[in-house]
């Protein structure tokens, strides 16, 4: 793996598309993202990319996936507080029938992707299981 010369994945973006000589535009063009996907990871916004993401700006910067993912912010998803995770859970069954209803990721805070799965015990009673991910980072709710 690369030697790590910057401090952020915003950092190695900005430094690697300026050494390169091309705007936020060009970049953009070159890597098949939208301005907006460059602008986000050059604030900071985005500090885990999908793997698409991170092979298409890899492309854009001529450099190779490795390098820009030892920039990522690594988060065991895993390991998320238990009694976050309850709460989660909690909100998404009190909130089951309110179609406005949103809750946001623990990790990244972005809006989670919710629903309940409708599951039946073997005494034929409904249990309802509440299910969420995280559209931008590998968070899951799911146990």
């Amino acid at each position: 793996m690369h030697k790590k010369k910057y401090s952020s994945l915003a950092e190695f973006v900005i430094k690697t598309r300026e050494k390169l000589n091309l705007t936020q535009n060009e970049l953009s063009n070159l890597s098949s993202l939208s301005v907006d996907e460059i602008q986000s990871i050059e604030q900071g916004i985005d500090l885990f990319l999908a793997t698409t993401t991170r092979q298409k700006l890899a492309k854009g910067l001529k450099v190779d996936n490795k390098e820009i993912k030892q920039y990522e912010i690594k988060v065991d998803y895993n390991q998320t507080e238990k009694s976050i995770k309850d709460q989660i859970k909690e909100k998404i069954l009190l909130n089951r029938n309110n179609p406005n209803f949103t809750v946001n990721c623990p990790v990244c805070n972005e809006k989670l992707i919710t629903r309940i799965a409708k599951l039946y015990d073997l005494e034929d009673n409904l249990v309802l299981h509440p299910k969420a991910r995280c559209s931008k980072c590998p968070f899951q709710l799911n146990d």
